[in-house]
């Protein structure tokens, strides 16, 4: 079967507009990762912030020790809160594309399967003769 200058016209069209979409949604991800570490590094040192300048109300009333294990505890919790975010962000993305194996591989591995090897050529040549 000959392919046409048309269909193979095509097929690098197509390879180009999965190319650049695959592209803009590594950018996406990259991106989206980028701001979520962001704010895994903010979210505790505002929390721990907040304590030690009263900014959060009620603060003044504890000691300093209870002050520490909290403001630490809202900060470990405000991490996990972010990543709880980022996985669900990532878990509601549909896929944009179904991935697609290569055609040549694919070619490949068809004919390799089919294809005896040495170590079934020469048992079988040897088996013929042998009467049990």
């Amino acid at each position: 079967m000959a392919s046409s200058p048309l269909g193979a016209h095509r097929s690098a069209a197509a390879e180009q507009t999965i190319s650049i979409s695959l592209g803009e949604a590594m950018l996406e991800v990259i991106t989206k990762f980028a701001v979520t570490s962001m704010f895994m590094w903010m979210a505790p040192i505002v929390t721990m912030y907040g304590f030690y300048h009263q900014i959060i109300p009620g603060v003044s009333q504890l000691s300093s020790s209870a002050q520490t294990l909290v403001s630490g505890f809202l900060a470990v919790i405000s991490v996990n809160v972010v990543i709880g975010f980022y996985i669900y962000s990532a878990m509601k993305d549909a896929p944009r594309l179904e991935p697609q194996p290569d055609a040549t591989f694919l070619a490949n591995a068809k004919a390799s399967i089919n294809q005896p090897t040495s170590s079934q050529v020469s048992d079988d040549s040897q088996g013929k003769g042998k009467v049990e």
